[in-house]
């Protein structure tokens, strides 16, 4: 039942991007929390809560693709340094407008819009990275690790972030926010460079239609992305989250609502050795997302404060279950030529959605009210992803021991070679890599 840890001891490189991330997501969720509750408290509307995703979705669309053709060209760690160093400006910017007299409203949405473009950008990079340093056999346990340390940032950033806003005010979370950014740029440069093969073409519209098209000819891929988007396209609530508060008499809890899902998914990934011997992924996928949906069904509709943190926290579970399955078949199937690209689609699938998905919520609780637009989302989720599996049978059969793709990659990896982008990178990674 304990974590596996194989994947922390394979490689100093995943190592530094463990403790890069825990950094990192700490600072950032305390942005999270705060950018949503300053827009809040200029305006005091749902709707323009949710505009946040709105102004968020096209420079993800934009900078996510064009971000994994880049990572299929470029040396994936510079990537990685810059778009950290810009997001840490970012954060400045935030900070500089909190101190202002009057803060500005048009900053905060031109800030997100920012942010989104430069994690379009470098996700890629770090997840075809990832893939890169660990071994085949390891990567549902490093998928695991890696949501630990995503979950550990996500409940001590928004429980953190409330109290500091509450007590301390919105520059000194900004503040904890650029600081954070500082210590991962420092972490990221000294990781191992990570060119790309000697025949990597320049990025491209032609290239980034390449990996498309290969996404759109797997049927397991395919329902691995619309899974994820539907879930959160109907059952990310968390733009609504200062009013479900403040709807429940409890605005005290708005901290721990944001940690709670983090909580269910710590739980889950403290207890996750058992999935590094599941083979049929595809049935996480599925379980996960609608066990996620109904979760979120239930929190729209309990009157208890303790009993919707519950909910929440076994919704996190449920995400977190999905998310072990997503990325164990991404990184068991897909062509080391392709990663980037791919990775650069996974972005808009894991993304977009919850873009999409304040958006959803924020209008449909102008119209509706709070606590439908949550239960109601929830629900159709669940039938959603009922919907897919039956239109996409073959991610439920999904089995690492049979796909074509799967065992293709592990002969890959055993003569040494990780499709065209050559021996090269494979030797590089086998010195002093762990895989993802």
């Amino acid at each position: 039942m304990l974590p596996d840890l194989s994947p922390w001891r394979s490689t100093r490189d995943f190592r530094l991007l463990f403790v890069q991330g825990l950094i990192t997501y700490f600072g950032s969720f305390m942005a999270m929390v705060a950018l949503p509750l300053q827009i809040k408290e200029l305006t005091d509307s749902p709707l323009a809560v949710g505009a946040m995703g709105a102004v968020e979705l096209v420079p993800l669309v934009v900078f996510g693709l064009y971000g994994g053709a880049l990572a299929d060209a470029v040396d994936r760690r510079r990537v990685i340094v810059l778009s950290e160093a810009g997001l840490g400006l970012l954060a400045a910017a935030l900070l500089v407008n909190a101190l202002l007299p009057r803060p500005l409203l048009w900053p905060l949405y031109l800030v997100a819009a920012g942010v989104s473009a430069l994690a379009g950008l470098q996700r890629p990079a770090l997840d075809s990275l990832m893939a890169r340093i660990v071994p085949h056999d390891q990567l549902t346990a490093a998928a695991a690790l890696n949501s630990l340390r995503w979950q550990t940032g996500a409940i001590a950033g928004p429980s953190l972030a409330g109290l500091v806003v509450a007590y301390a005010g919105f520059a000194a979370a900004y503040t904890v926010t650029v600081l954070g950014f500082a210590v991962s740029v420092a972490l990221c440069t000294r990781l191992t460079p990570a060119p790309p093969s000697h025949d990597a073409e320049k990025p491209s519209l032609r290239g980034i239609a390449e990996g498309a098209r290969y996404a759109w000819s797997r049927p397991v891929l395919l329902g691995t992305y619309a899974v994820d988007m539907a879930a959160m396209l109907f059952a990310f609530p968390n733009a609504l989250f200062p009013f479900l508060a403040e709807d429940l008499g409890a605005e005290w809890s708005l901290g721990l609502m944001y940690a709670a899902g983090s909580a269910g998914s710590v739980v889950l990934s403290l207890t996750s050795g058992w999935t590094s011997r599941v083979r049929r992924h595809g049935l996480l996928v599925v379980y996960g997302a609608a066990g996620w949906g109904l979760a979120i069904a239930a929190a729209g509709l309990l009157d208890s404060v303790w009993a919707v943190l519950l909910a929440l926290a076994v919704a996190g579970a449920g995400d977190m279950l999905s998310g072990l399955g997503r990325s164990t078949i991404w990184n068991q199937t897909i062509p080391e030529e392709l990663r980037g690209r791919l990775a650069g689609i996974e972005v808009l699938s894991y993304s977009v959605g919850p873009q999409l998905g304040q958006v959803r919520a924020g209008a449909m609780a102008g119209w509706t009210g709070t606590r439908p637009a949550v239960w109601a989302g929830g629900l159709a989720c669940a039938l959603s992803v009922g919907l897919l599996t039956a239109a996409l049978p073959k991610l439920a059969t999904y089995d690492a021991r049979t796909d074509p793709d799967a065992l293709a990659a592990r002969r890959r990896r055993a003569t040494g070679r990780i499709g065209q982008a050559g021996e090269a990178g494979e030797a590089a990674a086998d010195q002093d890599v762990m895989p993802k």
